[in-house]
């Protein structure tokens, strides 16, 4: 039976859980709102109070287990952002994001949500801006002076371990994403794609490497510049 977990009980994801459990889907539902949890409680197979962004709470639940997980946390992006990266860490095969806008999109896109969507029909796209810094590929604003910024590795990082690196305690910034250029195909049919990896401690940085992270600004200033 195909398992999928709801992250997020707002009208929209109660709606998705009813209408997969009434389709005869397995169905774990969570949110930190213990009202929402027991609105739904008798409409599915689990239904959880949890910090969604806790990996611990999510791992204990099984999620690392479902096919499928919808986040559809609405009112705080920033949860929404930490919990499809903890999905992906776990490596969900599937994850699924609502997004109340175009530039929410966007950022889920990024650190690599199969699908993004937007139910309220919200437009507008936020356009990459370019920077004098020949290593910064680009970035997006979030809210309370936080970033995500999206670079080339610098010949400083190339040939270390996210574990020696220790971005997280050397410069207060966390590493969401390594989008990497790798060469497929054989013989003449060779091609190079961008392929979106999830960082582990013993990743080593290469040089064509880019890195996306995630911190407050004061931090990010403090990333090497070359």
């Amino acid at each position: 039976m195909r398992k999928v977990a709801v992250i997020g009980l707002g009208r929209f994801g109660i709606s998705v859980a009813r209408r997969l459990a009434a389709s005869g889907v397995q169905v774990i539902a969570m949110d930190r709102n213990g009202q929402l949890v027991n609105e739904i409680k008798d409409d599915v197979d689990l239904a959880v109070r949890a910090d969604s962004t806790d990996q611990q709470a999510l791992l204990s639940q099984d999620l690392d287990k479902v096919d499928v997980a919808v986040v559809s946390i609405g009112e705080n992006f920033e949860a929404a952002l930490l919990t499809t990266v903890m999905l992906k860490q776990m490596g969900v095969p599937e994850i699924i994001c609502r997004a109340q806008s175009e530039f929410h999109a966007e950022i889920f896109r990024k650190i690599g949500a199969d699908r993004v969507i937007q139910p309220e029909g919200e437009s507008g796209t936020n356009l990459a801006r370019q920077l004098a810094n020949p290593q910064l590929v680009d970035f997006i604003r979030l809210a309370d002076g936080f970033t995500l910024l999206e670079f080339h590795s610098p010949s400083s990082f190339q040939g270390k371990s996210i574990r020696a690196l220790a971005l997280r305690s050397k410069y207060d910034v966390n590493l969401v994403v390594i989008r990497r250029t790798v060469e497929v195909g054989q013989g003449g049919q060779k091609r190079e794609i961008l392929r979106t990896i999830v960082p582990k401690p013993e990743d080593v940085i290469e040089p064509r490497d880019i890195l996306v992270v995630v911190g407050a600004d004061s931090a990010l200033s403090k990333l090497p510049r070359e």
